[in-house]
């Protein structure tokens, strides 16, 4: 449904310029200029959407220490580097079914199943994806869930399904959630109503563990839900302080263009760490977030071996470094 409904808006706002050029060139006018200008036409909607973020982002941020504050240079790569990841994640996102498919079915031990965020589709996660495989790490699995404006918790039954399809194609009795955004909340309602038996870790990555402000801004049952203050989220947290029923890593980015105020992606029960000059949907394309994943992935892997150790000493498992 994302996917038609980003290319039915792409094909109207390329048929429209089509449409202006060809006025403008029956005119008189060059048409160089038109066709070097289409670019910059593309670019236009994003660089919108992309300063409205920020804005509403800065309004609501959270409170930053003097060595988290950019500077200028820094600002301007942070924001066009959220554009740049905007712009490729379009037609990502529309071309999914050919670009995204999943492995053959084959025996794998802990497969790897990805988990997007709100009103997008599992094109988002290429880049990610290339790099998890690069690495050697996976079977890599996606998701598509919807429609894209109904509950959490209905996404929560999508995931169940999706888990369990996973695992019978892999012969795993366990997968790892790896979630961006929304998805990090759509793993957690999972866990809290199906339980932990098929789940090793859960990754989120730019997660509104607490809610964004930025959801105010939007219509759908699962913005109401990310609503700080939410009668969902004061639900699903009340017992946050408490040992997760796995383990939970946190990733998130002090200069989140849309969660705001950014701490909201913290976690008490979680393993929290904070990046820097990341846009939200640039995390899904940030080397420091892949290297981050990795490191989870590999801490996990240390722990799970641990405690099959006959050793004392083995059993402790190597801390993740925190930032």
């Amino acid at each position: 449904m994302t996917a038609i409904a980003l290319l039915l808006l792409l094909t109207a706002g390329a048929a429209g310029y089509v449409s202006w050029v060809d006025y403008r060139i029956a005119h008189g006018d060059p048409a160089w200029w038109y066709v070097a200008g289409a670019p910059l036409a593309y670019l236009v909607p994003v660089l919108v959407l992309a300063s409205v973020w920020f804005t509403l982002s800065w309004i609501w941020r959270t409170p930053r220490a003097p060595e988290h504050r950019l500077g200028p240079a820094a600002c301007a790569r942070l924001f066009l580097g959220e554009v740049g990841a905007v712009a490729l994640s379009w037609p990502l996102m529309v071309a999914h079914r050919l670009l995204i498919v999943d492995p053959t079915p084959a025996p794998a031990p802990l497969p790897l199943l990805l988990i997007h965020g709100v009103a997008v589709n599992d094109g988002v996660w290429f880049a990610l994806r290339r790099d998890l495989a690069r690495r050697g790490l996976g079977p890599v699995y996606t998701i598509n869930y919807g429609p894209p404006l109904a509950g959490i918790e209905h996404f929560a039954g999508q995931l169940a399904s999706r888990i369990d399809a996973v695992c019978a194609a892999t012969g795993a009795q366990r997968v790892v959630l790896i979630a961006h955004s929304m998805g990090g909340l759509v793993s957690r309602a999972y866990l809290r109503r199906f339980g932990a038996a098929r789940t090793e870790q859960l990754i989120t990555i730019g997660t509104p563990h607490h809610g964004s402000m930025l959801a105010w801004t939007f219509a759908g049952r699962c913005l109401a839900q990310m609503r700080p203050g939410s009668r969902w989220l004061a639900d699903i947290n009340r017992a946050e302080s408490e040992p997760p029923p796995v383990p939970i890593t946190s990733i998130r980015s002090r200069h989140d263009s849309m969660v705001a105020p950014q701490a909201s992606a913290e976690l008490a029960c979680a393993r929290n760490i904070a990046l820097a000059g990341i846009g939200h949907n640039a995390l899904l394309n940030s080397r420091n977030v892949m290297d981050e994943v990795a490191r989870a992935l590999a801490s996990g892997r240390e722990a799970d071996s641990s405690q099959l150790s006959p050793e004392p000493s083995a059993r402790l498992a190597k801390p993740m470094r925190r930032r």
